[in-house]
């Protein structure tokens, strides 16, 4: 069974690149998230304990998001899964993608960005 609730489009302010105005000033950067998990239980008995709180996961992304200043988007995703591995351990696998809008390249460009695609180490037995 594969159960997948997602979230897109949630806009955060950090302060990622390895340019030195990147560290300073900050930008706009996108998060889309699809998390994996057995939404079984859940979809019978309409309890929230019996699912994962949206509420809880983006705000448990934004602060693993904006917290630390990353130089690279692929480090600032890695630690978006990681800590919604860790914090829900019903999801047993996330992908994040993490759109930078305001890239400094010397283009015109509608996107760039990382997908990064996470999994819980499967147990024994």
């Amino acid at each position: 069974m594969t159960d997948t609730i997602f979230i897109r489009g949630l806009s955060v302010h950090a302060r990622h690149g390895v340019m030195e105005h990147e560290s300073k000033v900050g930008q706009r950067f996108v998060i889309d998230l699809e998390l994996t998990a057995d939404l079984s239980e859940s979809s019978r008995t309409d309890r929230l304990a019996d699912t994962v709180s949206y509420s809880n996961v983006v705000d448990c992304a934004t602060a693993a998001f904006k917290h630390v200043n990353y130089r690279l988007l692929e480090r600032a995703a890695g630690a978006v899964a990681d800590a919604i591995l860790a914090a829900f351990p019903k999801i047993t696998t996330i992908k994040v993608t993490v759109h930078k809008p305001h890239a400094p390249i010397a283009a015109i460009f509608d996107d760039v960005g990382v997908i990064l695609t996470r999994s819980r180490p499967k147990a024994d037995g």
